[in-house]
């Protein structure tokens, strides 16, 4: 009698060609964690596509608005392959109200159209702490969601259409993740502004940074999918934050003393930086150029986000990457981003 022939395990990541799963294909790659890995975007970078092509994976142009046809998956094994869920509209400020909804949704209900359609049983889903709102409080896996903007509306519709999925079958499993602001190699974000603004002498302490801002190094976010996703929970909700938290004005102390910073830091109170925001935006208006400078962008650097990852802590996960660590970590990385 002739053996049977194992099934291969696939992994698909739509909105993979992003910041989050651009990092996480690489780790899967290296780690041989899956036997085919096919990247689900409707973009596809250059410097991706070179990599694509030196790990044989496959990219498939793919719109998440849209019913999901384009990914023929025929032979597989569905208890051990996974859908990533990575794709979304996030910048905020930057789309019209409904966009995010227009996205966020649809999106979801279509990945899990597709997982039901092919009978994978396990999807991991990236969510946001945007749902949790605005709050002085920590806030933990178990808070209450209070979202106040259109993305985080959209991202808590999100979550229910996937829990939906997970509710039909006992032999299904679903993986959440609420990751506060992450940064780290070749990421032009929050983080990166930041020292950027700091090497010019431009940064500017909303209210003197007495806020904890939730933070996440890109590496340690990867670390924690792959923890989560060895476990056996049918449902894992989790926040990514790394452990401990400082609060922004240690931030900005700890990158000024690793990266030799001098430039001194001004202190000013929200109000009077969103005044200041509002009239660079009209003046930019005035003469037809656009600037990163918004309003609504000012008053969230004031907005303290507190979040603990107490899933991991009481896991036993292993946060390898403090703040000071995380600079270490990609200073030595990628040391062209702060030259």
């Amino acid at each position: 009698m002739a053996d049977s022939i194992e099934q291969p395990k696939v992994a698909v990541l739509f909105g993979g060609d992003g910041y989050i799963g651009r990092n996480l294909i690489l780790r899967l790659a290296q780690n041989r964690l899956f036997d085919h890995l096919i990247v689900a975007d409707i973009n596809k970078s250059e410097a991706s596509e070179v990599f694509y092509e030196k790990h044989n994976i496959q990219h498939i142009k793919c719109d998440v608005r849209h019913p999901i046809n384009q990914i023929p998956i025929v032979d597989f094994d569905p208890v051990n392959s996974w859908i990533f869920n990575f794709a979304a509209i996030h910048r905020e400020p930057g789309h019209d109200f409904r966009e995010y909804f227009d996205t966020n949704v649809p999106g979801a209900k279509n990945v899990v159209e597709f997982a039901e359609k092919i009978g994978v049983k396990n999807i991991f889903f990236t969510s946001s702490i945007a749902p949790y709102g605005r709050s002085e409080d920590q806030r933990t896996e178990n808070s209450s969601l209070y979202p106040e903007t259109a993305y985080g509306i959209s991202k808590a519709l999100a979550e229910e259409i996937h829990q939906k999925w997970l509710a039909t079958d006992k032999s299904k499993r679903l993986i959440i993740v609420r990751p506060s602001v992450i940064f780290g190699p070749n990421d032009p974000g929050n983080v990166y502004r930041m020292i950027s603004s700091l090497k010019k002498g431009t940064f500017i302490l909303p209210n003197g940074g007495n806020i904890v801002k939730a933070y996440g190094y890109v590496y340690g976010l990867i670390d924690s999918i792959l923890f989560t996703i060895k476990k056996q929970e049918r449902l894992i909700l989790y926040n990514y934050a790394e452990s401990a938290l400082e609060p922004l004005n240690k931030m900005v102390k700890i990158a000024k003393e690793e990266l030799e910073i001098n430039k001194p830091v001004l202190k000013l109170p929200v109000p009077l930086l969103v005044l200041i925001a509002f009239c660079v935006q009209v003046m930019f208006r005035i003469i037809g150029k656009k600037t990163d400078i918004h309003p609504v962008r000012v008053k969230k650097a004031g907005f303290p986000t507190n979040i603990k990852s107490e899933y991991l802590q009481a896991n036993g996960f292993e946060f390898r990457y403090d703040f000071r660590s995380a600079l270490r970590h990609w200073k030595g990385v990628s040391p062209e981003d702060f030259q």
